[in-house]
């Protein structure tokens, strides 16, 4: 079998690698079902895109935010299967079958989801490019406290104690410490899920 020639070779096309048969050839999209806010949605996505860009670019749903692309900002935090994650750093064809909740499926019948009407009340944003990522980490977040999970400023008599985490600011600041938020509206953040926390 002829050695591998990479894709950018002058005047080749690429082969397999050594003992793959050169009638797969090498698929770079793929065919992805992902439960975006209660709905399946199915798409052909290239390999490389992210599951920020899947929402963004192909499905349509701009509540997450490309902020530092990184994993650093949090701006595109959304909630997969449940749990809150950067949109940024997955590939979307590694969530084939995922279930994502994006801020825009968090309303339910018309009515904001209590935590974005907390945000609301509280005025806890500026220019709002951070909000929907700060509002997805927060409702992930609580649900996070709420099976015990603990966190770094979680007092050590509490970790002993099964159930769920008591939710004061320090212990709010330091699970939202993924999220920043450029206009500096984290002391109205901090009350808006202080009002939701149990």
């Amino acid at each position: 079998m002829e050695p591998h020639r990479p894709a950018d070779d002058p005047g080749s096309e690429a082969l397999p690698p050594p003992g793959v048969p050169e009638d797969l050839g090498f698929p770079d999209r793929s065919v992805v079902t992902l439960h975006v806010n209660g709905a399946a949605r199915t798409v052909t996505l290239d390999h490389r895109t992210t599951l920020l860009d899947a929402l963004r670019e192909h499905l349509g749903l701009t509540g997450a935010k490309k902020g530092c692309d990184h994993g650093q900002c949090g701006a595109c935090t959304v909630l997969v299967d449940g749990r809150r994650a950067n949109s940024c750093l997955l590939p979307a064809v590694a969530q084939d079958g995922a279930r994502v909740t994006t801020v825009e499926g968090l309303a339910e019948d018309g009515r904001l989801h209590p935590v974005q009407e907390a945000f609301v009340d509280r005025d806890a944003l500026q220019c709002g490019y951070c909000t929907p990522g700060q509002i997805c980490s927060a409702v992930g977040m609580l649900a996070e406290a709420e099976k015990g999970f603990p966190s770094h400023a979680t007092p050590s008599a509490a970790l002993a104690a099964e159930g769920p985490v008591a939710l004061g600011p320090d212990e709010i600041r330091e699970r939202m410490s993924g999220n920043l938020c450029r206009c500096g509206a984290y002391p109205h953040i901090v009350e808006a899920i202080q009002d939701v926390a149990p």
